[in-house]
């Protein structure tokens, strides 16, 4: 397939898979009246049209168009039975995510859903939720568990997540998230549930091969530091790498316990203080912020400015879900970050891509336009600026999603 007259091709990856931390993510190269060539499932040439080649096979002319690689979504709850939009209204009346929680509300109520809701069913809802996503020009997502909250019931959405990856044409990785909240019947025995997250959950998942990684909700409504550590531990032996939710409300320590254990992102950050920003200087974990969280329950934005100014690397993700986040549209949290963070176009664009890929250890694949790397892009509809994208913030401007090199 030969892509030609090419306005502008974005995100291209002469480094081919390096991460962009501080003042690197301000760099988005690009090359303006280009062509591209795939060849089988791959990234074969691309370059400017004074070398376009001559070939026979698909053309597909971009005049006017602009070529991205497919957004990179590392945290996402897609895979969940029905909605939460009595809570939407909860919060219009004034009550907050922590109080909703509090008194049974929030996680809790999907996993009493998702518990009587069968395999097959959710499995349905959510192929039409990967659809969706997939038709914003999203090509690599995380989905995580977690609102099961029992063995018989993480399990089957860990299954459901691995049907996910066997029939559709994104690239999926799929997280353990059994401590998301503690599940009523053990409100008086926290400890009797991590036992049996660590004891019975664990290695049934690992015998059946159904998680990449192993999150912890590090947060006062959830669980503690010393819990989550727990948690990683156990993980670890079973070689999950931790990705943690931490400080969406509260600084209680999870960004230090998740980086002293290795953590590949933390994930959220709407409050963190000068400390744990050195922290996370200090190591290798992924700064993951999710915008369109706060905006949905009307909380403060991560410091996004903060963060990126200290020479730290922030990856974007849309984390949809039910309850927080009713949405999977990469494109709509691009435009948060620049409108509600202060993030140039260039930076959240790095940030929902080659970021997003190294965030789930996918960059030497996906994430930028290089040669030899999978072919999951999508061209634009015209477009007069890479700034058009988020300034736009209400239109879908891909026109044409391309995956593993084949028209979607």
């Amino acid at each position: 397939m030969l892509i030609k007259n090419i306005k502008t091709i974005v995100g291209v990856d002469e480094d081919f898979c390096k991460i962009k931390k501080g003042e690197e993510m301000k760099n988005l190269p690009t090359i303006d009246n280009a062509w591209l060539l795939i060849e089988k499932n791959k990234i074969a040439d691309y370059g400017k049209m004074e070398t376009c080649p001559v070939r026979n096979e698909k053309i597909i002319d971009a005049t006017g168009k602009m070529v991205f690689p497919s957004w990179c979504d590392s945290h996402t709850h897609l895979v969940f039975a029905g909605n939460r939009e009595g809570e939407f209204r909860d919060r219009i009346e004034g009550l907050s995510y922590e109080e909703i929680a509090r008194r049974g509300g929030g996680i809790l109520n999907s996993a009493k859903r998702l518990r009587v809701t069968p395999e097959e069913d959710l499995l349905e809802q959510a192929w039409t939720r990967i659809e969706e996503v997939k038709s914003f020009g999203t090509g690599v997502v995380e989905i995580k568990s977690g609102y099961g909250l029992t063995v018989e019931s993480e399990l089957k959405m860990l299954r459901v997540i691995r049907k996910l990856k066997a029939i559709s044409p994104l690239k999926i990785k799929s997280t353990f998230l059994g401590a998301h909240a503690l599940p009523p019947e053990f409100k008086e025995n926290r400890s009797g549930y991590i036992q049996l997250i660590v004891n019975e959950l664990l290695p049934k998942i690992a015998d059946e091969g159904l998680a990449d990684y192993i999150d912890v909700f590090c947060e006062k409504v959830a669980f503690s530091p010393s819990e989550t550590e727990l948690i990683m531990e156990a993980g670890w032996k079973y070689n999950l790498k931790p990705k943690i939710h931490t400080n969406q409300f509260n600084c209680m320590g999870g960004i230090e316990a998740s980086v002293k254990h290795g953590a590949i992102s933390v994930d959220h950050l709407e409050v963190v203080n000068e400390s744990e920003i050195e922290i996370l200087k200090n190591s290798n974990t992924m700064a993951t912020l999710l915008p369109s969280a706060p905006f949905f329950i009307n909380d403060h934005y991560p410091p996004a400015r903060k963060l990126i100014d200290a020479g730290l690397p922030v990856a974007l993700a849309t984390d949809f879900n039910p309850g927080s986040t009713p949405s999977g549209k990469m494109s709509f949290v691009v435009s948060l970050a620049c409108i509600k963070m202060k993030m140039l176009p260039e930076e959240a664009i790095n940030a929902a891509t080659i970021n997003g890929a190294v965030a789930l250890e996918l960059q030497n694949d996906f994430g930028s336009i290089a040669r030899g790397k999978v072919a999951n892009i999508f061209i634009s509809k015209p477009m007069s600026s890479i700034a058009f994208l988020p300034y736009s913030f209400g239109s879908n401007l891909v026109e044409t999603v391309i995956l593993n090199g084949k028209v979607n």
